[in-house]
């Protein structure tokens, strides 16, 4: 039994971007193993990737959640089956190294509209099986100084970051201070270039469970066929 899920867009299990950052991570969220981080002169991987190393290589979709009272795991994953088997893949221009704030992220480039659309319709649509956020949870997101509309939201959706406020990414680091952020930006920047990600095709979306330490696991991915 999980304690939250969460829909999130995760590489095909075994693809060049999927090891890449499961390694990096140190966290296979498809096999549910720890993974070795790569040895980078001047960084300390493990350190800098602590935030994200427990939720996996991914890109969040809809935000982790616990389950309303009434609706079970089966009932959430018919309901995300239901998704994307009427969603159609969607297809980026690529995907780029870039800092978002204080943290390094792969983001698209160019347009990203069509995907903005997908994750709303996630956000929405699955909504019902969201219990909505205590008051730790909503006190812990609004020490971020949320704008009106991210407030707005995280009352409504129990996220801040949703609708209008969606900005797509793989997350890469925890933030980071001014002096370390552009060494490990040149840390990454062979890896990534190394990978084929233009264009690339977002062709499924995964349902993941958070197990009692926290860990992230892929309960099933599913194509996107509409």
């Amino acid at each position: 039994m999980f304690t939250r899920y969460a829909i999130y867009y995760t590489p095909a299990p075994g693809t060049p971007l999927a090891e890449f950052g499961a390694n990096w991570l140190g966290w296979d969220s498809a096999t549910g193993t720890a993974r070795a981080h790569p040895n980078v002169d001047g960084t300390d991987v493990e350190k800098i990737t602590a935030t994200p190393h427990k939720y996996g290589f991914h890109g969040t979709i809809k935000p982790p959640f616990r389950l309303a009272e009434g609706m079970t795991a089966q009932g959430l994953a018919d309901a995300v089956a239901t998704l994307c088997a009427d969603a159609a893949p969607v297809t980026l221009e690529g995907l780029e190294l870039a800092r978002l704030g204080r943290f390094l992220a792969l983001v698209p480039s160019g347009d990203a509209s069509t995907l903005g659309i997908l994750a709303a319709r996630a956000v929405q649509e699955l909504d019902a099986f969201r219990a909505a956020p205590n008051e730790a949870e909503l006190a812990k997101r609004r020490a971020s100084r949320l704008s009106a509309a991210q407030e707005e939201h995280l009352v409504r959706w129990g996220y801040p970051y949703v609708l209008d406020q969606f900005r797509f990414h793989l997350t890469l680091s925890g933030k980071l201070e001014a002096d370390v952020i552009e060494p490990v930006q040149s840390a990454l920047a062979a890896p990534v270039s190394a990978l084929d990600l233009a264009p690339y095709g977002i062709n499924g979306l995964t349902l993941l469970g958070e197990d009692d330490a926290g860990k992230f696991h892929q309960i099933h991915r599913y194509a996107l066929t509409g």
